[in-house]
């Protein structure tokens, strides 16, 4: 929408704290349609917290945050305030969300400059669909007693996760380069120290490999000779996920009467890869827990594979481990810059209102799906693994394998919309359905499925867990 367009001023009451402060301090506003706003013209709010202090922060919303230089300007250690600190915010202001109002909130208001510049401005509101119009002249007057800082960035609107794959390894490389001091080698393998494959794990991927004809008294003996991967097997069959009849004895038990050999096989890879890299301690504060969200979007593919139609299906085993592992680039990133994983916790925290590629990308340089994808490569996992993590945060891709990278796109876009996980955009293109063979009602069913199972889901993600 361009600025000269004036969207519709629309009569609807707002909230009597917001009307109370804008209207106390003067400031001459209007009502409109969230939904008839540009983004373009649109200020991004958050709330930040440096131990006791607090202090709203504003900036257009087509800007990221950038912590990094809040924090130097301003010698703090700023942080997303608590959802426990925000709520008691909110219910102190009779609100539903937080709003660039500062008169509003009575605490300290930082704004980027840029702000100034724009003709006009809105202020959304979310929770009623609305957008408070105010000219430069009203701007002015509700951040008179602010302080001006520059601390955001105008973002590109490429995508990195959309770039062609072949580009990744020399991306990843310059991003060690700008923010490691490690050596590098001729191979970027060498370069990173990749940890190597447990021998369990290279067992079970080379039974993977004929997947048409596993033996399945070698599966039996590769899992036994692991006790803590045998101890899982067992203690998966056994949980009431599956609700299994009778007490599950053994490996061999748990795999002919419960599991069967395929989901075996791709439960034992995520296990050993488990191993293979430890699990990020740190994450966003808003993030569903590493494991619940793998098993719950293992589930959800498992079901949605179930209800695709023949001609359109995938090897279902191999769809279920990509959920597994759809996350697993996120580790990556903890390893391989572990000075910088912080500030993309803390930055994801406070950038809410963008993808987690956007803001990975803008600090590093690449992106979780990037560096997943590329070391599955390095791992030699099955190419449909490597394109499902490659290309699940693309809804368009019609590429090789695209039906895995097309489930993990589906899963979790579904179960964003559930408070799941942490996918920013949860809109779901029916071109995405329609790749799938599936129909939007079939998805919603099998989602109900992984929903109704919460309890029993949570428990196998604790096992992940230990």
């Amino acid at each position: 929408m361009s600025e000269a367009h004036t969207p519709a001023v629309l009569d609807t009451p707002l909230p009597a704290a917001i009307s109370h402060a804008l209207r106390a301090a003067n400031i001459a506003f209007s009502l409109h349609a969230l939904a008839d706003i540009d983004a373009a013209l649109q200020v991004q709010t958050v709330v930040l917290q440096d131990g006791a202090k607090q202090s709203l922060v504003v900036f257009p919303r087509q800007h990221i945050l950038d912590l990094s230089q809040l924090n130097k300007a301003t010698s703090a250690h700023w942080r997303a305030a608590s959802a426990a600190t925000l709520q008691r915010c909110l219910n102190q202001h009779a609100v539903a969300e937080v709003i660039a109002i500062p008169q509003l909130f009575a605490m300290p208001c930082i704004y980027d400059p840029v702000l100034l510049d724009r003709p006009r401005l809105y202020l959304p509101y979310p929770a009623l669909g609305l957008a408070i119009g105010l000219d430069c002249h009203a701007v002015k007057a509700l951040l008179a007693h602010s302080s001006a800082l520059s601390c955001s960035a105008e973002l590109s609107h490429q995508n990195a996760n959309h770039s062609p794959a072949t580009e990744d390894a020399e991306g990843i490389q310059h991003a060690v380069i700008r923010l490691t001091s490690r050596r590098i080698h001729q191979r970027l393998q060498e370069t990173l120290d990749i940890p190597l494959l447990s021998t369990t794990a290279q067992k079970i991927l080379r039974l993977q490999a004929h997947a048409d004809d596993i033996d399945i008294d070698e599966l039996i003996s590769i899992v036994e000779t692991d006790p803590a991967l045998a101890a899982q097997v067992v203690s998966w069959a056994a949980s009431a996920y599956y609700a299994a009849p009778g007490k599950i004895r053994s490996v061999e038990d748990a795999i002919t009467r419960v599991l069967g050999v395929d989901l075996v096989v791709n439960l034992s890879i995520a296990l050993s890869l488990k191993d293979s890299l430890a699990m990020p301690k740190e994450q966003p504060q808003h993030y569903t827990p590493y494991w619940r969200q793998a098993i719950y979007t293992g589930a959800l593919i498992e079901g949605l594979v179930r209800a695709m139609p023949a001609e359109h299906k995938p090897e279902s085993g191999l769809a279920y481990l990509a959920g597994l592992l759809h996350n697993f680039g996120f580790s990556l990133l903890a390893y391989v810059f572990p000075p910088h994983f912080s500030l993309v916790c803390r930055s994801l925290e406070v950038n809410r209102h963008l993808s987690h590629s956007t803001v990975e990308s803008y600090l590093l340089g690449i992106t979780r799906e990037q560096m997943g994808a590329w070391l599955m490569q390095c791992w030699n996992i099955p190419e449909e693994l490597v394109n499902a993590l490659r290309y699940q945060d693309n809804p368009d891709y019609a590429g090789p394998h695209a039906s895995y990278a097309n489930l993990c796109c589906l899963a979790q876009r579904l179960l964003a919309q559930h408070g799941i996980g942490s996918i920013h955009d949860a809109s779901i293109p029916s071109a995405l359905y329609a790749r799938l063979g599936l129909s939007a009602e079939r998805a919603q069913q099998a989602l109900q499925r992984v929903l109704d199972a919460e309890l029993a889901l949570q428990e196998l993600a604790q096992q992940f867990s230990q």
